[in-house]
């Protein structure tokens, strides 16, 4: 099983919930962080198989963009060693 990681990126807590909330219900994936970037923009990152993160992702993104500003989302599939440590410890 390949692993990746998903990031959704929006400006304000209430569109971030609930992109968590579609990406947790849509597909088997692991809430792992979240990040507050500062000025209301926020980052979940979640990880799992690439054809769960990839569901995840891209329900997580609809669920943001009715709700508020989806600024960005991302699917990195095998990520890197070290990337994890590196970036989201």
């Amino acid at each position: 099983m390949e692993h990746a990681i998903g990031l959704i990126e929006t400006r304000g807590l209430v569109p971030l919930v609930e992109a968590t909330d579609a990406m947790a219900k849509a597909a088997n994936v692991e809430v792992i962080k979240r990040v507050q970037i500062g000025g209301a923009y926020l980052t979940t990152v979640v990880r799992g198989d690439v054809g769960s993160v990839r569901a995840a992702v891209e329900a997580g993104a609809n669920a943001a963009s009715q709700l508020g500003e989806l600024v960005s989302s991302h699917v990195i599939p095998r990520p890197a060693d070290g990337l994890h440590e590196a970036f989201l410890s």
